[in-house]
């Protein structure tokens, strides 16, 4: 018992296969169960074609669904080993060769994916795919990571380009290539942008943007999205804040401190500078007994189902979120606002016996003189959904005399909508040419006395 000694230098290392194809007319090295699709997707949308493929008779099919298929709105699955993992570090980029019944933009595709930790995943977003076959690269960020790999191949594909109608996506020669005309890596973080966030001690956040460029064979850049193990984080002053290997960010005391990474040993683009201001007040606690609740974002309560808290109206929204951690309760934070939705249909939620919407709002730094700001509560109507004809809305005005800088005001609603009972959607705004455009929000529910 508790002894140890050294590895023998005779000793043997266990290796992985190092087989690159996935699929190249059929499926390659992958064992007997390996198809797994995404839980809410189509579950059959797949199939071997051997009517089509490239140079070939058989290519690997995806019968994208239409959006209101009522055995699954779109089509997705990962295609992963069954058994053993494989050595990917001789390779530098996943390649295959897809077109699509129609012109199509893809949501994901990518590798890594494995339904255990999604360690090494990577994702290409957005991928155009036309009519005629085309090869397409999705570049390893660092292959040395890839050493017992099982995560293949995944994709996630919807028709919200295509209003709602479905199509077929073919993909052939799929497999792991070792390709010199892969290079100029240039990794990134937030997006390679250098930006400062204001924060307080006990907050938790993570770096987001992370993004993986480099130089393809066709002559134009790649990038990808990396998970955060292919990174390697600092902070420039770990007493004012840490960054630990899944890039979360832990503020500890005042003071400055500059979260940087690199990829591979190359330097990332990008930064994120943390100021600290010291300690947060957190927003009042509420006190109103659970059952005269019903909560859209609180810790102190159950919360009822949301769709989004940053809904996306494109392209008037600019606004982003900041959301952080204060020793462990949520608060969300808006910034670059003009205005935002909280959007909760699904399902709606019945105020009648709660005709009241209570919400804490702080605004950090300065109160704009010209403060203008809008909520707008709306009821979907009879038929339960946004903008079918029947939607009422109420709609509530503050200005720069409700709020104090840097401290949390309670805002009181009495809803006077003659309907509640089908209230699905908050949104703020800025009106009036209002300068607002960093806020914080905590515990917004509806109620009764």
């Amino acid at each position: 018992m508790s002894c140890e000694r050294e590895v023998s230098d005779d000793a043997v290392l266990a290796t992985f296969s190092n087989i690159g194809e996935v699929f190249t007319d059929n499926f390659v090295a992958m064992g007997s169960d390996f198809y797994f699709p995404f839980a809410d997707s189509k579950l059959d949308a797949f199939s071997v074609d051997t009517n089509e493929g490239f140079e070939s008779n058989a290519s690997y099919r995806v019968d994208v669904p239409n959006a209101n298929d009522p055995t699954g709105n779109y089509a997705g699955a990962i295609l992963r080993v069954d058994g053993a993992g494989r050595d990917l570090s001789g390779f530098n980029v996943l390649t295959f060769y897809a077109k699509a019944s129609r012109g199509v933009s893809i949501d994901a595709i990518g590798f890594g994916q494995d339904f255990f930790e999604n360690k090494h995943q990577v994702t290409a977003n957005d991928v155009s795919i036309g009519t005629n076959w085309q090869k397409y690269y999705i570049p390893i960020p660092d292959p040395s990571f890839l050493v017992n790999e099982r995560g293949m191949f995944w994709y996630a594909a919807g028709t919200q380009a295509t209003d709602g109608s479905g199509y077929v996506i073919w993909f052939d020669e799929i497999k792991f290539e070792n390709l010199g005309t892969i290079g100029q890596p240039r990794p990134g973080i937030a997006n390679g942008n250098d930006i400062s966030i204001d924060s307080f001690i006990g907050v938790t956040a993570a770096v987001t943007g992370l993004i993986h460029t480099v130089s393809l064979p066709t002559g134009i850049d790649g990038t990808v999205a990396p998970a955060t193990s292919y990174f390697e984080f600092t902070s420039s002053d770990t007493s004012v804040a840490t960054v630990d290997e899944s890039g979360i960010i832990s503020v500890l005391s005042a003071g400055t401190a500059v979260i940087t990474a690199t990829l591979g040993g190359v330097q990332a683009n990008g930064s994120v500078t943390i100021n600290s201001l010291g300690d947060f007040v957190l927003a009042p606690t509420p006190t109103r007994d659970p059952s005269q609740v019903i909560s859209i974002f609180s810790d102190h309560y159950t919360n009822h189902p949301v769709d989004f808290y940053n809904g996306f109206w494109q392209p008037f929204q600019v606004t982003e979120s900041a959301d952080f951690v204060v020793n462990g309760d949520n608060i969300l934070n808006y910034t670059n606002f003009n205005f935002v939705g909280n959007q909760f249909a699904n399902p709606t939620v019945d105020a009648t016996t709660k005709p009241n919407l209570h919400l804490n709002m702080y605004i950090p730094g300065t109160v704009p003189a010209n403060l203008d700001f809008l909520i707008s509560i709306v009821n979907f109507g009879p038929d339960g959904v946004e903008g079918g004809g029947d939607d009422t809305r109420q709609q509530v005005f503050f200005n720069a005399s409700d709020f104090e800088a840097n401290t949390w005001a309670t805002l009181e609603i009495p809803i006077t909508l003659s309907d509640k009972s089908k209230l699905g959607l908050l949104i703020y705004e800025n009106v009036n040419a209002s300068t607002l455009r960093n806020f914080y929000l905590d515990n917004i529910y509806f109620y009764t006395d």
